[in-house]
């Protein structure tokens, strides 16, 4: 059984080892490489989760981290989905719909009508979960990537009170 927890500043260590772990499994699908998230200390840690108005989520199984998923408030548009990932020992079993959902209920609590997220235009399971999920590629140019012509494919979804 699957449980998602809403992570605290207090649950740093926990939010550390998945994000770690996430480029660690799967380099191709994030901008950041995991050197990057070596550097820093709990202090960097504990300000990544208190992020005014943001919403981390971790997926346990059986007391394990196998999945993560993050929405940050837009600045000065829609709230963003971001970090979202799932260890393959958990794919296929309804995770990253769980965490997609999560953030989605977060950002309609918070009055959004939109969501945003970015994802590199190569991750197609990722795109694929992300139509599933009723976003839609837009033409905004995403973020350059490291190579200095590839961009993120930027994606939105209208969300709809049930």
């Amino acid at each position: 059984m699957v449980d998602l927890r809403v992570v605290t500043m207090d649950d740093w260590p926990l939010w550390r080892d998945i994000r770690r772990a996430a480029p660690a499994e799967a380099p191709h699908a994030f901008k950041s490489r995991l050197a990057d998230w070596h550097r820093g200390g709990e202090e960097r840690w504990r300000s990544r989760l208190e992020v005014p108005g943001a919403h981390h989520i971790v997926a346990l199984l059986d007391g394990r981290a196998v999945g993560m998923a993050g929405g940050l408030p837009g600045d000065g548009g829609p709230p963003e989905l971001r970090s979202a990932w799932v260890s393959p020992e958990a794919r296929g079993h309804g995770v990253g719909d769980r965490l997609i959902a999560a953030v989605e209920i977060w950002a309609l609590r918070a009055g959004a009508t939109t969501l945003r997220l970015a994802v590199l235009p190569g991750n197609a399971p990722a795109i694929a979960l992300y139509e599933r999920h009723g976003f839609v590629a837009t033409r905004e140019p995403g973020d350059l990537l490291a190579d200095g012509v590839t961009r993120e494919l930027v994606m939105v979804k209208a969300l709809r009170r049930s």
